[in-house]
Order: C-alpha cells, then sequence, then structure tokens
C-alpha cells in the first residue's frame, strides 16, 4: 500500500544545487516510489555546528511502497553512493536525506524516529515543509506543520533562510 513520505534534503559541499538535483533522481528512481511534490530550494545557516559553509535545504514528497525501514536503507544508500561521509554529527556534507513523516506512523526504534526528532526546532526544515504541506498533522499530537511552524517564527523569526 502506498505511504505518502516528507524527506528532507540538504547539502553543503560542492556543487550544492546537483546534489540536491541527483539526490531527487535517485529518490524518484527507488522501487515502488514516485516523487509527487517539490519544495523551492532555500539557502540557510548551519544549524547545530555553526562554523560551516551555508546550506541548500528543501523538502520532497514521495508516495511510495517500501517500510520505513527499507526507505531509511535505501536514503543511506543514496548517500554513500553519492559520496557522503558521516566525519562528525552535524558537520558539513554533500548530502543529508532524512524522513521526517511516513504517512500517519509514530515510530520509535534505535535507527528511524518518525516524525524526525527535531523536526519541530528547524526552520530549515519546517519552512520547506509548509511550502508543500502546511496543513499536514503530526501523527503524535494533532498539530499542522504550519501551527508549528508558526511557533518556531515567533521565537526565532525568519534570521538564517531564505528562498532561492
Amino acid at each position: 500500500m502506498n505511504k505518502t513520505v516528507y524527506i528532507a534534503l540538504g547539502s553543503n559541499v560542492g556543487c550544492k544545487r546537483d546534489n540536491m538535483k541527483q539526490a531527487v533522481e535517485l529518490i524518484a528512481a527507488l522501487p515502488g516510489t514516485q516523487v509527487i511534490k517539490c519544495s523551492s530550494l532555500y539557502e540557510t545557516a548551519p544549524w547545530g555546528k555553526t562554523d560551516q559553509e551555508e546550506f541548500l535545504n528543501q523538502v520532497i514528497a514521495v508516495e511510495t511502497t517500501l517500510q520505513p525501514g527499507e526507505l531509511l536503507q535505501e536514503l543511506q544508500s543514496i548517500e554513500i553512493k553519492m559520496g557522503r561521509q558521516r566525519q562528525e554529527k552535524w558537520g558539513p556534507r554533500l548530502i543529508d536525506l532524512d524522513i521526517l513523516l511516513f504517512g500517519n506512523e509514530v515510530i520509535d526504534d534505535p535507527q528511524l524516529t518518525i516524525p524526525h526528532p527535531y523536526l519541530r526546532e528547524r526552520l530549515f526544515v519546517l519552512v520547506p515543509l509548509a511550502e508543500i504541506g502546511a496543513e499536514l498533522q503530526f501523527p503524535d499530537d494533532g498539530a499542522t506543520v504550519r501551527e508549528v511552524l508558526s511557533r518556531v517564527l515567533v521565537r526565532e523569526g525568519t534570521r538564517g533562510i531564505a528562498r532561492i
């Protein structure tokens, strides 16, 4: 059965735009998977470890027949195929692919947490997610993406994020 899944993409190494395009193409080529929506690209300040290049970020929606663990493995394979090396937490990366929401599922597993554990804190994910799914509801508490984004904007403003 198809599920709608929201995936965050980020890159701050090399030709960031090309990295993002290639990642979307590789995701679209996964078995039983179709990209149905893409947000704009956003240039964003680094989060967590701030002494590095600006990021490009985007959120895409896909329909997939893959199970959550299978999709996670496929996304990690794409990261490796594209040359990502995990050297430091929140450090520079050629590509980063994170599952944000997977249908209406709530998953708390050592390998995968859905909704993504930092989703409600990160403008660089919330802004592009709201662009393609503002009325989406978080499966754990029923809040909409728009409501969560509004709370974060009140707290942090829009510093460090720009649509390109």
